[in-house]
């Protein structure tokens, strides 16, 4: 029975320690004042046991005695059991891989398979859908601690065994049936944003956004739309408060773009007290002679030039007419007063900066780059109404020492000066460096075409980095324009230089006190010059192509702090996987970006920001600073009570982005959304968004990493889990039978998203993963969006071997678990980073034939990145699908064709997420079990 990884106990045993640190009102982690409860005990972080404002607590609710749960509530006395078991001794007998179902099953769905992650202990008796609309399972007092071998202690077993019994995983909640079913309901309809805290469709369901008068959820998503109106009620919850906003977000052809207005030189009108912009949340009085601020309330005069007369209910004449007065989402143009040294900013400057080191000459990889600048720069981003683009470029190589490239259009050919005193970087040149492209169109085509020839011979196989970034922010800073920096690099930067780097890469250090190290950078540089750059507009994006530990943690601080994005391609060869690297740098020159940015958070009184997560950079407590922020860019933003809100007039968000546009002109985004108050936990509940939870817990425990034991981090989210469902059970459910475990029907699926969350790599040290592909993984989530940190966490299954090929449709998508893959099936996986196609060993050989042009399972070259174009339907159909699915992604996802059977299997395994992990973390079903029993205890 140990071989299932997880421990049973007897009915009796005592509560497992570290529960004893009890979970953060909010997500926090590590806040000294929770570190004192007794081992062994969850110190409620609110009035836990009092019931909800407003007497939710249903009458006649059955006593929560001990003998209601099987077990002792949270004090008993014994000997502590390991809380996190270790992973489960290898049974050398076993195959390496979990058997598969035979293949007389029909091929789709698969029956669930004997495979040990289907089978569950004693802790579950049967399970049944409870007629509330929540999940029942009977789980008699499930006794688990965190299951699935996470590292810790040897797995154990206490009691006699008992035989086992198998769950029916398809009667726990199933993401994609809550996908499927927000779908059939709201797909393809036309949104409104006219109501003040409605929730928006799933970000997995496509509609219409119409603004009107709050900001789309394209914008901004919360947590929940509907607010406690008290601190008291909120610490009783434990839902987090937070908002993640994505300013810069791609809005669809068939939606209406942002307005700009323009008052001239007196600029947008503003509260005078709490200087939020004009907006739909102000009330105009007085005949429209004075407003009244919907965020501090302040009355302020009308200045002459704004004012209009009110119709009878009490709305300005000239509302409709105003985007600011009617709409969610505006644009300003800002005047002087917004600008750097009150002067209008210069057109931004894009700069490529390319290591023509030993190897990246020898594999081809500079002649690519310069071979696809040519085309990716008649590409340059500009405004709708410009002819040709404002943004100038300038192009620097290096190894230990830096190139920089005169490229000015009244010149034969390009002009090098190298700059060898890394140590301090100088400018050579500001007249030629930064230039048109369409003016100096042929020098520059000259210099690409003559890069790879001139270094050809170079045996110079070490490089600097922090040099690189500062020679380029200086020349940024000489041309007094804001910009960004395209860096093309490929190993540790070991030449004696700043920033000079060693290899770190201890695995003596995973599961102790001191893994938080691997996260941080190992040399103070970074930081400061992240510092620099943000203070001159200078955003860095990294490309990087490691072929052994280059150290992502320390090179990938200041793409993260200036805004920027980092891609990495392992091992990169030319034939294999140019294609993604062309599609990243092709998607990340074109994209929506604005430069120099601030952003401010503004709320109405009761509540304010208090946390920013993201790629940012922050001077003080509430101005957002990012050199750059693009299209795929989100900040979440969290807010805690410093009064009472009111359930009359809501809670009220305005952000605001300051920031220069490709062209150079100064520019303001305003985004406004209003939500619900309420003193009913109920409606909390009621209104929360699961996808969006996820994407705050994932960022604010990737943020703890670099300062907290992981394992204290995955009890504080184990712990947050069951709070949250606790208080839902204790004060908004009917009452039931203790064993069943009880869901909000907003939070169906968070045990399994925050199962897949543990699970995830950053939280889980095996040494197994590079440290690089933690640090990595960890710099991505920081800057997703909701859509995207939805998909990453809970990857999309498809079957292709029952496409329709006359259909444009998508195949349903299915459960992340081997049980629900057969023999005969092909398969598509994507998490928006990664893309597999998993084949059967008994694939049908018509699809084989089709997708691959050869005759069997056998024949399929499992080394290509490409699928062959050929012109039959199978292929065409599937190619099409995999375009969509790549669609409005930030990444361009590599394939990998994978054979079922075959080693690396094993890759594409981890990301079958409901199954227990290869390297620790459990099932889903046994995550629920584990939450489930410790709400048991909660509730006690």
């Amino acid at each position: 029975m140990s071989q299932q990884g997880y421990v049973a106990t007897p009915p009796y045993s005592q509560s497992q320690p570290g529960i004893g640190l009890s979970p953060p009102h909010y997500g926090h982690y590590g806040d000294p004042s929770h570190t004192g409860s007794p081992p062994g005990m969850m110190k409620p972080a609110g009035p836990l046991g009092a019931a909800a404002p407003g007497g939710m607590l249903p009458q006649g609710h059955p006593p929560h005695g001990p003998h209601q749960f099987g077990q002792n509530g949270a004090h008993a006395q014994g000997p502590p059991l390991q809380r996190f078991p270790g992973p489960p001794p290898v049974n050398s007998a076993a195959p390496s891989y979990a058997p598969y179902s035979p293949s007389t099953q029909s091929s789709y769905p698969s029956p669930v398979s004997t495979s040990s992650v289907t089978q569950l202990g004693t802790q579950l008796s049967a399970m049944h859908v409870n007629s509330y609309a929540n999940y029942g399972p009977q789980m008699a007092g499930a006794q688990l601690s965190y299951p699935g071998g996470f590292p810790g202690g040897p797995a154990q077993m206490a009691g006699p065994p008992q035989p086992q019994k198998k769950l029916d995983p398809d009667s726990i909640p199933s993401p994609i049936q809550v996908i499927e079913n927000d779908r059939a309901t709201r797909g393809g309809q036309v949104y409104t944003t006219n109501t003040r805290g409605q929730i928006p469709p799933l970000v997995t369901t496509d509609c219409t956004i119409q603004d009107q008068g709050n900001a789309s959820p394209r914008y901004i998503r919360c947590t929940t739309y509907c607010f406690p109106c008290t601190s008291d009620m909120a610490k009783q919850a434990q839902i987090p408060l937070a908002a993640i906003i994505k300013p810069f977000a791609t809005i669809p052809s068939n939606e209406t773009p942002l307005y700009l207005v323009n008052h001239g030189e007196t600029g947008p009108v503003r509260c005078n007290r709490c200087k939020a912009y004009m907006c739909p949340f102000m009330q105009f009085i007085e005949g429209g002679r004075r407003y009244q601020c919907g965020f501090c309330n302040c009355v302020n005069d009308v200045p002459p030039f704004y004012f209009q007369h009110l119709d009878h209910i009490g709305r300005r004449l000239d509302h409709y007419e105003k985007p600011e007065l009617s709409l969610g989402s505006y644009e300003y143009v800002a005047t002087l007063d917004y600008c750097r040294k009150n002067k209008p900013p210069n057109p931004p400057a894009f700069i490529f900066m390319i290591d023509v080191s030993y190897s990246n000459i020898k594999n081809g990889l500079v002649k690519l780059i310069c071979e696809e600048l040519k085309t990716v720069l008649e590409k340059l981003p500009k405004e709708d109404q410009e002819e040709t683009s404002s943004l100038r470029v300038g192009f620097i190589t290096y190894n230990k020492v830096l190139h920089f490239f005169n490229v000015k259009s009244t010149l034969a050919r390009p002009q090098m000066m190298v700059v060898t005193d890394v140590s301090e970087v100088f400018v050579p040149l500001l007249d030629g460096f930064l230039v048109s492209y369409q003016e100096s169109q042929s020098v520059i085509h000259n210099l690409l075409d003559q890069i790879p020839e001139m270094f050809a011979d170079s045996n110079e196989n070490e490089t600097v980095f922090a040099p690189v970034i500062r020679a380029g922010m200086e020349a940024l800073k000489a041309a007094d324009c804001p910009g960004k920096l395209f860096i093309f690099h490929s190993s540790l930067p070991t030449a004696e230089a700043p920033g000079k780097l060693k290899n770190r890469d201890d695995k003596k250090l995973i599961n102790t006190d001191k893994e938080k190290i691997l996260f941080q950078p190992q040399t103070n540089v970074y930081d400061p010059l992240a510092k620099d750059c943000v203070a001159h507009g200078c955003c860095v994006t990294l490309f990087l192509f490691p072929s052994q530990y280059v150290d992502v943690a320390s090179l990938g601080l200041v793409p993260q702090l200036t805004g920027g994005t980092l891609y990495k391609y392992n091992n990169f060869q030319v034939h294999l996987d140019s294609q993604q690297f062309l599609n990243d740098l092709r998607n990340d020159i074109e994209k929506k970006i604005g430069f120099d940015a601030i952003m401010r958070v503004r709320t109405s009184t009761g509540f304010r920001a208090t946390d920013f997560f993201g790629g940012i950079y922050m001077n003080n407590t509430t101005d957002v600073e990012m050199a750059a922020i693009d299209c795929d860019k989100a900040v979440t933003v969290e807010f805690k009570h410093d009064d009472k809100l009111s359930e009359d007039s809501g809670a009220l968000i305005q952000c605001a982005v300051l920031y220069t546009t490709v062209s150079g002109q100064r520019r303001l985004r305003i985004h406004n959304l209003g939500l619900n108050c309420s003193s009913q936990l109920a409606d909390l509940y009621k209104s929360c968004e699961t996808d969006a939870l996820i994407n705050f817990f994932a960022k604010s425990a990737f943020k703890a990493v670099l300062h907290q034991p992981l394992k204290v981090i995955r009890e504080i989210l184990v712990n947050q889990t069951a709070h949250v469902l606790a208080c839902y059970r204790k004060n908004c459910a009917s009452p039931s039978a203790a064993s069943q475990l009880i869901l909000p029907d907003s939070m169906k699926v968070l045990p399994v998203y925050m199962n897949c969350l543990l699970k995830n790599c950053v939280l889980l040290s095996r040494p197994e993963i590079s440290t690089d592909e933690r640090a990595y993984q960890r710099q991505l989530v920081m800057t997703m969006g909701v859509a995207d940190s939805q998909l990453f966490f809970y990857p999309q299954l498809r079957p292709i071997h029952t496409l329709d090929v006359k259909s444009t449709t998508l195949p349903a998508a299915i459960r992340c678990s081997e049980s629900r893959l057969s023999e005969e099936g092909i398969f598509l996986l994507a998490n928006g980073v990664n893309m597999f196609l998993w084949l059967g060993v008994s694939s049908p050989p018509e699809l084989i034939q089709g997708i691959f042009n050869v005759p069997s399972f056998a024949h399929v070259n499992t080394d290509i990145t490409l699928l062959p174009e050929l012109g039959n339907p199978y292929s065409q159909t599937l190619r099409m699908i995999m375009g969509i699915i790549q669609q409005k992604r930030p990444y361009s996802m590599k394939l990998t064709i994978v054979k079922q059977r075959e080693q690396p299997e094993m890759v594409f395994r981890q990301f079958l997420v409901e199954d227990k992990g290869l390297y620790g973390g459990s099932s889903y079903v046994d995550f629920l079990c584990c939450v489930h029993k410790e709400i048991c205890q909660l509730l006690n």
